[in-house]
């Protein structure tokens, strides 16, 4: 079905929404009431507004913890992470049944992307399309569980995805590897050396703040988008809220300065809903307990609204009391 936004033909999404109350990969809790906040922000009806059919399939619960003794004496949480990882795979990839589906993983923190990425990256396999990845994130969470100084799991979900060493016996075996070639992270600012070995070594695109500054984000969104358009890709965007500048977005237990403006995290999602390639979505790390009366929460959801076809010429203008 076709959606006539102010003359612009969209495609109608049946968008399905996944729950994630994951807070055991961060460092601090209140990552498990970010898909609440989601929810009380109006994301369902934000995109139901936009025309797209919605179905919120609530909230996932772990698989039951299993002791996981690991020499990296500085992991936090592993058996619950490792829970996680596997209920999150098998809801991805019972979710997104069909390619006119749109799963949108509520968050909780980052660790979610280790079940969302490899249960998505299965089903896309199976449909025989390329398996692509946009990382919207002031970190790359390439690290393993060797590597981790912090023991906070959020911070290895992509080095499992992409199958980097390390994960074997503790998280569940991959049906399917993300391509690191098929990867790229924009926004990145705050990178541990040995992530940066593994950039170095893996072969995926990485733009951190200062190309940004340089050339500009559209240009390298654009680059990526003409790969995955070319492949016939489905494109899954992992949107952290550290992302953005903790200026906007403080709702976040990870802030690093100088992260993307309101009008940059906008353009790119602009862009994503023009390009059409786009087929699922993380929204991850809200810490609503950190928040201020809701505002990172709304902000995320108008930049899902986004991706999905909002216009600037669609947007009432919002005033807040004092």
């Amino acid at each position: 079905m076709q959606i006539d936004r102010g003359g612009v033909m969209a495609q109608q999404k049946r968008c399905r929404l996944i729950g994630a109350p994951v807070q055991d990969g961060a460092g601090r809790p209140g990552c498990d009431m970010g898909p609440s906040a989601f929810r009380a922000a109006g994301i369902a009806r934000a995109i139901a507004e936009l025309g797209h059919a919605v179905e919120d399939l609530g909230n996932v619960a772990p698989a039951p913890a299993r002791p996981a003794p690991h020499g990296n004496r500085a992991i936090r949480e592993l058996p619950a992470v490792v829970g996680w990882t596997s209920a999150l795979a098998d809801a991805a990839y019972a979710a997104f049944d069909s390619p006119d589906v749109f799963p949108v993983c509520l968050g909780g923190d980052h660790s979610l992307a280790a079940g969302s990425l490899t249960g998505l990256c299965r089903r896309v396999t199976e449909w025989r399309k390329t398996f692509f990845v946009l990382w919207l994130d002031a970190h790359p969470d390439l690290h393993t569980l060797e590597t981790t100084r912090s023991g906070n799991l959020h911070g290895v979900p992509m080095a499992y995805a992409t199958g980097q060493p390390g994960f074997e016996g503790f998280f569940p075996p991959q049906p399917a590897i993300v391509d690191p070639a098929n990867v790229c992270m924009l926004g990145i600012r705050s990178v541990d050396p040995a992530e940066r070995r593994v950039i170095e070594s893996a072969g995926m695109t990485v733009h951190d703040m200062r190309a940004i500054d340089e050339h500009g984000i559209a240009p390298l969104l654009r680059a990526f988008l003409g790969r995955v358009a070319a492949a016939g890709g489905h494109l899954h965007v992992s949107l952290d809220v550290d992302f953005l500048d903790p200026g906007i977005a403080p709702g976040v237990g990870t802030t690093v300065p100088g992260g993307a403006t309101v009008r940059e995290a906008h353009l790119v999602m602009e862009m994503l809903h023009d390009c059409g390639l786009v087929g699922s979505v993380d929204l991850v790390e809200l810490n609503p307990f950190l928040d201020e009366r809701g505002r990172t929460a709304v902000l995320m959801v108008d930049l899902l609204a986004s991706l999905l076809g909002r216009r600037v010429l669609d947007t009432p203008t919002r005033s807040y009391a004092g």
